[in-house]
């Protein structure tokens, strides 16, 4: 049985998961190298004897110093212990001064002398979890502009109007269009049309750059800005900025009827979101000011007739 347990021992510290074992109480019994590896590279002193320490004592000290992870992970492994639950899994970050991680901790139960204890594994998943945000923005990126796109400025946008309501601020889109684009296309060709595109985006986007902030390709040549906090006169004078920052531009559109260079056309809108109200009756109103701004003649700016914070009015 001896010789059983120190080959087993051997397996295990070859292992590139970090293992731990933990009584009832929560007294690790065993960890193999991996987990001695793991605490080392974590601050924890080389002469740290595990086999001392009561790991639910380590996570509850962590819970009360505001840890969400002591605190989960606590729960969790308490719950595989007594018998609510047959596993626990949990991810999260774990970084270094010099390097990003994210680890996955698995807490399952085993029988050890007639007791219920608890294994608890720690895998390093940094490069899955890396993988899976590279994939995730680029379903939330639109391929040519290199911004977002309407999926990802949907959600985002729903998460906005949900905390302005809660904190009970001001919300604010701006939709703006290229002006007479096909021509553009006509003119000049799709290529040079695409690069326009890029141009037009890249001059929004540097007006969305607070937390609350986003600029979206809406659809075709079509963009959005949501502004979160703020209210519909300092949404003008952001929008005022956007097309003069488009003029600036200089680019050329010498078929357009208004003017021989490129111009936007804006539609801007705001409210205070209210328990009940719908954020999409918001994008209806600004798409209706946006077309008003190209029925008056384009390369200008039109908002509602005033400022609203209900939408009972709104087709």
């Amino acid at each position: 049985m001896e010789r059983s347990e120190t080959f087993l021992s051997l397996v295990l510290d070859e292992l590139a998961v970090s293992v731990a074992v933990v009584s009832p109480l929560g007294d690790i019994l065993y960890v193999n190298r991996s987990w001695v590896e793991f605490g080392r590279c974590n601050g924890e002193p080389e002469t740290t004897d595990w086999l001392e320490v009561n790991y639910l004592t380590v996570c509850k000290a962590s819970a009360t110093a505001g840890d969400q992870f002591g605190m989960d992970a606590l729960k969790g492994i308490q719950s595989v212990i007594e018998g609510g639950s047959e596993q626990f899994s949990y991810e999260y970050p774990c970084h270094s001064p010099d390097q990003q991680r994210w680890f996955l901790m698995l807490a399952t139960p085993i029988e050890y002398r007639g007791q219920r204890c608890c294994v608890i594994v720690h895998q390093n998943i940094t490069e899955r979890h890396l993988a899976e945000e590279r994939v995730l923005q680029l379903s939330c990126t639109d391929g040519l502009t290199k911004i977002s796109n309407r999926r990802y400025f949907e959600e985002f946008f729903q998460t906005e109007w949900k905390r302005c309501m809660r904190l009970g601020t001001p919300i604010s889109l701006i939709l703006f269009d290229v002006d007479h684009f096909k021509l553009i296309n006509d003119q000049y060709g799709h290529p040079e049309g695409d690069n326009v595109l890029r141009q037009v985006a890249r001059c929004a986007d540097r007006l969305a750059r607070r937390p609350g902030d986003i600029c979206a390709r809406y659809g075709g040549e079509e963009f959005v800005v949501a502004l979160s906090g703020v209210g519909l006169d300092a949404a003008r004078a952001v929008s005022r900025q956007l097309l003069q920052s488009i003029e600036e531009l200089g680019i050329p559109n010498v078929r357009s009827p208004i003017t021989p260079s490129l111009t936007i056309s804006c539609g801007v809108a705001s409210a205070f979101p209210e328990r009940g109200s719908s954020p999409e009756k918001l994008i209806k109103l600004v798409d209706k000011a946006l077309y008003s701004a190209k029925k008056n003649g384009r390369n200008q700016i039109c908002t509602p007739a005033s400022l609203i914070s209900t939408f009972d009015d709104v087709i």
